[in-house]
């Protein structure tokens, strides 16, 4: 298969090209502030550049907590900060509104060292009592405001304060005004990484509380969110300015505790289709866009634009709602999984060094596959376990988006073309169900309704197997109404165990575990890119995506 003219051969010249580009005048220090090249000047100015970011779709609000959606958290990042960042080489936890931290000895708390000197965007300092505020929410928020069984707080501290039996999270103090100290019900090794995500972001608690962040009153482009998801403060290096239609803007924050760099004004315009953004980027409209497609590599090589890539971070999946008739056999979810050819789906529709998966836990967090079953592309098995299963040819709903890019699907039309040929030709009966991003996919295939298959991807934000099978897996939801006991006791234990060889055992068993069940179909661990105009000398890439863009650094034209 090819893509708008563009053969293997030349794909392959491209993956080179992007990946010599990818290293181009961009490093990186510990410390995770991004240098720039001898090319480039210094930062020794105060910020007093615009620079303007086509995204791929628009937020689905600015409040990080309520959030699950890549471009929502791409913005928040800008704003807001957690305790913890991370590495931009290794991905490691690293300081960042915490100081420092320490860890008991039995591992249920943890008590944090806060900077000093830190104010919200509001004029509001940070200290331990704000921490808390921020804890406090996450934990007691109500029913009402969770909107999805896949927030972040949900997947890594298990329940909310209406079912403290089940809940990791169990209090927070302020010891002093800098000290917090966190108390949790059982072991969490993978606390501090989680911390790392945007979802964690600390937020002005006199906002919260002057928006009533937690009510859901407020439509914006067809949406219920807070009058807090339209004007976020937190104590990133950008504050809030203005969200009006496609177009958000924010603009740095003159008592940033750190490095300011060089952008006074910051614009991220929603663009959903990569030719839009192609065409912006090559007319000047804007400096830089991400989720760069197989077709635009050559326009961009020959527009003499920069292409910079990111290590795989995320997995596309093939998702089977086991409430849908007849999906709850497990010989179905089997078929299914012997039906598609992964090597012919990502012929042309995928970067060069974009990997089939047989798990979801990425290679980057050493997970062996090594046991995981293998379902090798088999249509003729695929229809002898759809007949021993007793499908009689009923039309099976197969939900796909449109008119969107993510890092783990960059032309969901094709795919969806490609599985829906290949499942077909296997003997199942797929029924088209294309959705706009827009219209809130997302929260369509998370939740209930006339759903036997859908794509969607994972984009992982921490550095942590349980970011993927945990909150995929650690809990039931009606996306996939996946009721196995057993995996559920996996996951729980494993999260409890020490990082070492019995964690990592027991992740290589959880990975064994879902391939058996086939609660949903690995397919991918893809390639992303970005691509920026030669006005940009480096940029902080990061495969969890933790890329703040007081870190960019800009050639003086």
């Amino acid at each position: 298969m090819t893509d708008s003219g563009i053969g293997r051969r030349s794909i392959l010249r491209a993956g080179a090209l992007l990946g010599a580009l990818a290293l181009a005048g961009c490093t990186a220090t510990p410390d995770g502030k991004a240098t720039a090249s001898a090319t480039a000047s210094g930062t020794a100015r105060p910020p007093h550049a615009t620079f303007t970011f086509a995204t791929a779709a628009p937020p689905s609000g600015l409040d990080p907590a309520l959030a699950t959606d890549t471009e929502t958290h791409r913005i928040t990042r800008q704003i807001m900060e957690g305790l913890v960042g991370a590495d931009p080489l290794t991905s490691a936890p690293t300081p960042l509104l915490a100081e420092s931290w320490t860890q008991s000895e039995d591992g249920r708390t943890y008590t944090f060292t806060l900077r000093k000197g830190v104010t919200f965007h509001d004029g509001q300092p940070l200290n331990a009592a704000a921490v808390c505020a921020n804890f406090d929410r996450w934990y007691n928020l109500p029913v009402s405001a969770r909107g999805s069984d896949n927030l972040a707080y949900k997947a890594v501290f298990n329940a909310y304060s209406d079912s403290p039996d089940l809940a990791v999270y169990k209090s927070s103090t302020a010891v002093d005004e800098y000290t917090v100290r966190i108390e949790l019900a059982t072991r969490l090794t993978g606390l501090i990484p989680a911390l790392a995500s945007p979802e964690f972001a600390i937020s002005s608690p006199k906002a919260l509380k002057d928006s009533d962040a937690n009510a859901l009153g407020v439509e914006h482009d067809g949406q219920q969110i807070s009058k807090y998801a339209l004007r976020p403060v937190g104590t990133g290096p950008f504050r809030f300015e203005s969200w009006e239609g496609d177009e958000v803007r924010l603009a740095a924050y003159p008592d940033y505790w750190g490095d300011r760099g060089q952008i006074s004004t910051l614009v991220f315009k929603s663009m959903s289709s990569p030719e839009s953004r192609l065409r912006a980027l090559k007319s000047g409209q804007v400096d830089g866009y991400d989720l760069v497609t197989v077709a635009d590599v050559g326009d961009l090589a020959r527009a003499g634009m920069q292409i910079m890539q990111r290590d795989p971070y995320s997995v596309l999946y093939l998702g089977i709602n086991q409430a849908f008739p007849g999906m709850d056999n497990l010989l179905m979810r089997q078929g299914i999984a012997h039906a598609i050819d992964k090597s012919a789906l990502l012929e042309g529709l995928f970067l060069n060094g974009t990997k089939p998966a047989n798990q979801f836990v990425p290679e980057k967090l050493g997970v062996s596959s090594g046991s995981v079953t293998n379902y090798g592309y088999d249509p003729e098995k695929a229809k002898e376990l759809f007949k021993e299963a007793g499908y009689d040819g009923a039309p099976l709903p197969f939900h796909y988006p449109r008119h969107v890019t993510r890092a783990y699907l960059p032309t969901p039309e094709r795919v969806y073309a490609e599985l829906s040929r290949q499942l077909t030709a296997a003997g199942l009966n797929i029924k088209p169900v294309p959705v706009d991003w827009s219209d809130d996919y997302l929260h369509g295939v998370q939740g209930s309704g006339d759903r036997a298959l859908h794509l969607l991807g994972l984009s992982g934000t921490y550095n942590d197997p349980d970011n993927f099978v945990g909150t995929l897996f650690g809990s039931y939801t009606e996306e996939f109404a996946n009721d196995d006991a057993q995996l559920l006791s996996k996951i729980d234990r494993a999260r409890t165990l020490a990082a070492g060889p019995e964690q990592t055992e027991a992740y290589t068993a959880i990975s064994d575990r879902i391939s058996t069940r086939v609660p949903a179909v690995p397919l991918a661990f893809p390639i992303s890119a970005l691509a920026f105009s030669p006005r940009v000398a480096a940029y902080p890439t990061s495969p969890m995506l933790h890329e703040v863009f007081n870190r960019i650094q800009l050639r003086e034209q």
